[in-house]
């Protein structure tokens, strides 16, 4: 049984635009939760080529329960590239040569809770198997004990939640076989800013493709110069255990000669809430934009840099190549990012 649309409108954009998608879209269920009466759906949706060896822009959303905003902003994303595909040829030429993953509903069920965590009160941000390498914060860095506290990561040696165990596999069977992939995965609920951050959220050493991620921000900086993001390393604010996206960046270390860039977009809701205080009030108010102007405008402010990454993933002969690729970026990099370390 499905919630209904009142209850998890999410689900119910999802359902539709997979209806709408008919023809373009590929959708597979990856895991089912139950919640009371409720069975709800994990779905993966993919579109563009079938090459096994085209490049990947991947899309995550809705990990956290309760920052829906995340989801919402990867869903308008996929209306749009839907809607093109009915007078757009120059975007049918591009995803011949691109494949797109979308998962914007990973949580449904803290989402249809209100709840950060899933059903069973985890984390799934702190549910992988790998510990940070140096000290975390109390209780925000993940815990064990027990879920009756936030960012509860599990029981030690248990296997992983359904919900975080399905992003993994779809990250290991779409985005790791392949030669470039990158994946941004869409939270709320930190900062005045917007940020987009990058591995490691477990440790403050510099990571082994941090010239390839300077070379990403510097080319969007050159194509979108009044854009609003700060691009950082997430270690920079705070450290944690099991950070997914930190488990996958070294699964894919691996695996030899491929290029994963995972990236994560920190909408700052903080801003949102300045701007309307009474927001603290209500339990999504903290994490998620109220007033209709400042939703609609989030709404259309990353659509711009989802777009960057699927060409961006599409132009990897060309953009790690040369002297994208030098030394001389990593340096900048370091300079940039950790003069201090």
């Amino acid at each position: 049984m499905r919630p209904s649309r009142h209850e998890l409108p999410e689900l119910a954009e999802l359902e539709r635009l997979i209806r709408l998608g008919a023809g373009h879209l590929r959708a597979r269920t990856e895991a089912e939760v139950a919640v009371g009466r409720y069975t709800l759906p994990v779905h993966v949706l993919t579109l563009g080529s079938e090459a096994a060896d085209a490049p990947v822009a991947a899309f995550f959303g809705g990990v956290h329960g309760l920052e829906r905003i995340g989801t919402q902003v990867i869903l308008a994303f996929l209306h749009n590239l839907l809607m093109r595909l009915r007078w757009d040829p120059l975007l049918e030429h591009q995803l011949s040569q691109v494949r797109l993953v979308f998962m914007p509903l990973v949580n449904p069920g803290g989402m249809l809770l209100h709840r950060r965590a899933n059903p069973a009160g985890v984390d799934l941000m702190r549910n992988a198997p790998c510990d940070a390498a140096e000290g975390v914060a109390w209780l925000v860095g993940g815990h064990r004990a027990g879920p009756w506290l936030p960012w509860y990561r599990g029981e030690a040696q248990a296997a992983m939640e359904p919900e975080s165990a399905a992003l993994c596999a779809v990250v290991e069977r779409e985005l790791l076989t392949r030669p470039l992939a990158l994946a941004l995965d869409c939270h709320s609920g930190f900062g005045l800013r917007d940020r987009i951050w990058f591995p490691l959220a477990g440790s403050r050493r510099p990571i082994d493709i941090l010239g390839e991620v300077y070379t990403l921000k510097t080319l969007f900086d050159q194509a979108y110069p009044n854009n609003h993001y700060v691009f950082e390393p997430q270690s920079r604010h705070y450290l944690t255990h099991g950070d997914l996206w930190d488990h996958l960046y070294l699964r894919s270390r691996e695996l030899g000669d491929r290029l994963f860039v995972p990236l994560t977009l920190e909408m700052g809701s903080w801003n949102w809430v300045r701007k309307n205080p009474r927001q603290l009030f209500s339990r999504l108010g903290p994490f998620n934009p109220i007033a209709p102007h400042r939703h609609q405008r989030v709404m259309r402010t990353h659509l711009a840099f989802m777009e960057f990454l699927t060409r961006l993933a599409g132009s990897g002969p060309r953009w790690l190549q040369g002297n994208l690729r030098s030394q001389r970026h990593r340096m900048d990099a370091m300079h940039l990012w950790y003069r201090d370390v």
